[in-house]
C-alpha cells in the first residue's frame, strides 16, 4: 500500500514551481511544501522502508525496497538540506556531484538514490 499523501499534489507542484522560479527568494513555507511533496514523490517512485531520507527541518520519508527498518537508528540513511534535496529532485544537481561535494550524507548499502533521482514529477514541470 502506498504511503498516505499529506501534501496536496497541486499545492506541492505549485510550491515546486515557485522554488524553481527563484530558489534563493522562495519563502520558507514554499520550500517546506516543495520538500514534503518531493519526499512523498520519492516514496511513490521507490516504495519501501529500507532507507530513511531526511531533509531537516522539513521532512523525512522511508522509501526504497528492501528490509523494513522498525527500531533504533536505521542502517540506511540519507540526509541533506532542503536546497540540495530540491536540486536533486529536479535534476539541477546529480547524486554523484552532491555526494562528491559533501552536500549529502548517505550511509548503508541501500542509501544510493541515484536510480530514483531526479524525480519524474519534479523534472517534467521545469
Amino acid at each position: 500500500m502506498p504511503p498516505r499523501r499529506r501534501t496536496d499534489p497541486a499545492e506541492g507542484r505549485a510550491a515546486l514551481a515557485a522554488w524553481r522560479a527563484d530558489p534563493d527568494a522562495a519563502p520558507r513555507g514554499v520550500v517546506r511544501t516543495a520538500v514534503r511533496f518531493t519526499l512523498e514523490e520519492l516514496a511513490d517512485v521507490a516504495p519501501g522502508r529500507a532507507v530513511e531520507v531526511r531533509v531537516p527541518p522539513d521532512g523525512a520519508v522511508q522509501a526504497v525496497p528492501g528490509p523494513r527498518h522498525t527500531r533504533g537508528t536505521p542502517p540506511n540513511v540519507v540526509e541533506t538540506d532542503p536546497a540540495t534535496w530540491l536540486a536533486l529532485a529536479t535534476g539541477r544537481l546529480t547524486w554523484d556531484d552532491a555526494r562528491g561535494a559533501g552536500r549529502v550524507a548517505a550511509s548503508g548499502d541501500r542509501a544510493d538514490l541515484a536510480a530514483y533521482l531526479p524525480l519524474q514529477a519534479a523534472r517534467d514541470r521545469g
